[in-house]
């Protein structure tokens, strides 16, 4: 290409939106060394700090969801919607891109519509098994979107839709090692069976709870438990497990290594994320979901139903975890038939090459040669 390529990037609010996004870039910059990336996020949110550590330009619009808990606070929200709408057509037009993408969040409706309105192509990656408002009413406008469960059509108005993935950490994809090896890294017995138990960056009490009171039973399993705490729990759980204290049992705070901890594991607990279902289906290994109740729409239900109708997970609510979470665990950890068969079926979800992928079927349907 003779001239420089620029695109327009928008996601944000989570990290399930930001790093897709990220890793979308990550993908393009790879083809294209001197492409010039702008990104559009949300004042106060936290891809003003991740997508700047990650290399990028950020512009930040002055917006915000409806608040149903504080209808005073929704006052302001016409306000700040024109406000966004005309910095975004601003920076837009001052910036020219050649195409946008946009991963869901508050920023990505008034950047990626603006755009559209601009003549710029935009394209959408949604996450979730049930998308986000703001996803689908880009739709309308885009010439592509990209998902990362399969037979979505219906939700995205007859829309060009292609079941590709969710872009995960490329270190996910690449660095996986046998799980003896693993073990060994983390000073646990190559032999026994070892669960990684890990409720996003901040912890989950829910999770956290399970395992205070069902330790005692675990370890008398001779299982290893590697449990990711979060900070909120951190020191209160040391101290209450100081009489549980056994080579078997590994309690952290917060895991740097997830390669590591991904590998070592025969079993996974996890909330229903996103990005965590999309690394659990890469690192393919037998998974007992606890969808966090509180997402928009109840959305991490929907991801862990996905996968529990393909018999590659099983699942667990918030409100059922006294009387099924021991039951469920132990069906899984006690039968090795059922392990290998959840995962096998998860490899239908794994999709290791989505950035590559998703960034081939932009270029091609903006007819550009990488």
């Amino acid at each position: 290409m003779s001239k420089k390529l620029k695109i327009l990037m928008s996601g944000g609010g989570t990290g399930g939106h930001i790093f897709p996004a990220i890793a979308i870039a990550d993908e393009i910059r790879k083809r294209f060394p001197d492409a010039e990336f702008l990104f559009i996020g949300a004042n106060g949110k936290m891809e003003m700090e991740k997508v700047p550590q990650a290399g990028y330009n950020i512009v930040g619009l002055n917006i915000a969801g409806f608040d149903r808990g504080n209808l005073l606070k929704n006052l302001g929200l016409p306000f700040k919607l024109v406000s966004s709408w005309a910095k975004a057509r601003k920076t837009i037009k001052e910036f020219k891109p050649d195409f946008a993408v946009g991963t869901g969040g508050f920023a990505s409706g008034p950047a990626l519509f603006v755009a559209s309105n601009l003549g710029v192509p935009i394209f959408v990656q949604e996450q979730n098994s049930l998308p986000g408002k703001t996803n689908i009413f880009l739709s309308k406008k885009a010439k592509t979107v990209f998902t990362a469960y399969p037979n979505m059509e219906k939700f995205f108005n007859g829309t060009k839709t292609l079941f590709l993935g969710n872009p995960i950490r490329e270190n996910i994809i690449t660095d996986l090692i046998d799980p003896a090896s693993a073990k060994k890294q983390l000073a646990l017995d190559p032999n026994k069976l070892t669960v990684l138990s890990v409720g996003g960056s901040l912890g989950s009490r829910t999770l956290n709870n399970a395992w205070k009171e069902n330790l005692d039973p675990f370890l008398a399993k001779d299982y290893q438990l590697i449990w990711q705490t979060g900070k909120t729990d951190y020191k209160n759980i040391l101290t209450e497990t100081e009489d549980q204290k056994s080579r078997n049992l590994q309690i952290v705070e917060f895991i740097k290594n997830m390669v590591v901890a991904y590998s070592a594991a025969d079993v996974i607990v996890s909330r229903a994320g996103a990005i965590a279902i999309s690394e659990l289906a890469v690192a393919q290994k037998p998974v007992l979901l606890v969808p966090f109740p509180f997402a928009a729409e109840d959305h991490q239900t929907k991801n862990a139903l996905t996968l529990v109708e393909k018999n590659a997970a099983r699942m667990v609510k918030d409100t059922e975890m006294r009387d099924k979470f021991w039951n469920t665990l132990m069906e899984i950890c006690e039968n090795e038939v059922v392990r290998k068969e959840m995962s096998e079926n998860l490899n239908f979800f794994a999709k290791p090459n989505a950035a590559e992928e998703i960034v081939n079927e932009i270029l091609s349907a903006v007819n550009i040669k990488s």
